[in-house]
C-alpha cells in the first residue's frame, strides 16, 4: 500500500464520515463530492453503507449518493429473521430483493446480514422452535434464504455476536436463544447450512467490542480467536471476520488492534469492517467541535486497521441523514 495513496483515500473517506450527520444527501450525491468507491478500490478495499430499502425508492438523493459512493451495500434489517421469515411458512424477500436489484444496476456487491443472531427472532420462532425441531428450523431458513440470493450476495454474517462474556457460558458464549436451543453446535449448522446453499459465498463471523485496548477489549479477542480457530480446526466452512466497529468520539486504539486483526488474518480469514459508526451523543461542544471530534476518531480508528494491510471492506452503519448513534439515544 502506497502511502500517498492511502492518506488520500483516508482523507476522503474522513471527508465524507465528519459530514454525514449534518450534510444533506443532495450535496454528498453531487457530481463535486469525491466518489469514495474508487479511491478505495484502487487499494484493494471496497467501501459502503447499510442501506435501507424504503429511502431507495423514495429518496432521490439518497439513491443517488449510494449509486455513486458505493462499491458493496448491506440491508440494515431486511435479512434479518423478523423481517425476511415473519410467519413459519412465508418469506418476505421484497426489500432485501430491491437492495440486491439496485446493487446489481450499479456494479456493486452486495453482503447478508445475518442467518443467526440473538435478537430480531419473530414471535413464531419463539412460539413453535423447541430442541427437537431447532436444527432443522434453522438450516431450513439458511438454506432458503441463502439459495434465494446465491449468485447475488457475495459475503454473508452467518452468525452475529455470539460472544457475550457476562453471560458465563463455556467459552464466552452467549446465552442466546441458538444456544439454548442447540448448544454450541448451532454454530457449525448454521455456516454448514450457508455453505452447502450457496458454496460460492465468503462465510464470516461477525461482532462488536474487539476495537480498544481494555480488560474487557482483550479478552473479548480471546474468546473470539478461540472461537474462530476451533470453527477452523473442525473444518467447518469460515473464511472472514466481521469487526463492527461502534465507536465514541474521542476513542484512541492501541496496538493491540492491530496484533487481533494480524492474529485472524495468519488463521487465513479476510477481515472486514462492518458497522463502522461513531457516537458523539455525549459530546457537549458545538457542532463544529463534535465533527472534529467524530472525524478524529474514524481517522485514528482507520489509520490503525488499515496499516495492517489486511482489510477488504469498510461498511459504514445507519443511514446517511441520521447516524445510527443518534437513533440509538433517540436523538
Amino acid at each position: 500500500m502506497r502511502r500517498a495513496n492511502r492518506r488520500s483515500f483516508l482523507t476522503a473517506f474522513v471527508r465524507l464520515l465528519a459530514c454525514l450527520p449534518f450534510v444533506n444527501s443532495r450535496l454528498l450525491a453531487a457530481e463535486t463530492f469525491p466518489a469514495l468507491r474508487q479511491p478505495a478500490a484502487e487499494k484493494g478495499i471496497r467501501f459502503g453503507f447499510a442501506v435501507d430499502p424504503a429511502k431507495l425508492n423514495d429518496d432521490a438523493a439518497y439513491r443517488q449518493l449510494v449509486a455513486r459512493q458505493a462499491s458493496i451495500v448491506v440491508p440494515e434489517n431486511a435479512l434479518k429473521w423478523q423481517t425476511v421469515h415473519p410467519e413459519p411458512e412465508r418469506y418476505n424477500f421484497a426489500p432485501a430483493d430491491a437492495i440486491a436489484g439496485f446493487a446489481k444496476a450499479h456494479e456493486q456487491r452486495m453482503r447478508g446480514h445475518t442467518f443467526c443472531w440473538h435478537r430480531s427472532l419473530p414471535d413464531w420462532v419463539h412460539q413453535t422452535v423447541t430442541p427437537t425441531n431447532a436444527e432443522a428450523v434453522l438450516t431450513a431458513h439458511i438454506s432458503t434464504v441463502a439459495s434465494h440470493y446465491r449468485g447475488l450476495i457475495s459475503a454473508w454474517d452467518v452468525v452475529n455476536e455470539a460472544i457475550q462474556l457476562e453471560d458465563g457460558q463455556p467459552d464466552g458464549l452467549r446465552n442466546s436463544f441458538w444456544y439454548q436451543m442447540l448448544g454450541p453446535r448451532y454454530l457449525d449448522i448454521a455456516f454448514k447450512a450457508a455453505h452447502k446453499a450457496d458454496p460460492d459465498a465468503l462465510l464470516c463471523y461477525n461482532d462488536y467490542g474487539l476495537e480498544k485496548d481494555t480488560h474487557y477489549g482483550e479478552s473479548k479477542r480471546t474468546a473470539v480467536l478461540a472461537l474462530l480457530r476451533g470453527l477452523k480446526q473442525r473444518g467447518i466452512p469460515i473464511h472472514g471476520l466481521g469487526i463492527q466497529s461502534h465507536l465514541r468520539a474521542g476513542d484512541t486504539f492501541g496496538p493491540g488492534l492491530s496484533h487481533f486483526i494480524l492474529a485472524v488474518r495468519d488463521m487465513g480469514l479476510s477481515i472486514h469492517i462492518t458497522e463502522l459508526d461513531v457516537d458523539d451523543s455525549h459530546f457537549t461542544g458545538s457542532i463544529a467541535d463534535r465533527d472534529g471530534s467524530v472525524a478524529a476518531t474514524y481517522k485514528r480508528y482507520l489509520d490503525v486497521v488499515l496499516a495492517t494491510r489486511s482489510v477488504s471492506t469498510v461498511i459504514t452503519w445507519g443511514s446517511l441523514g441520521q447516524p445510527a448513534c443518534c437513533r440509538r439515544h433517540g436523538q
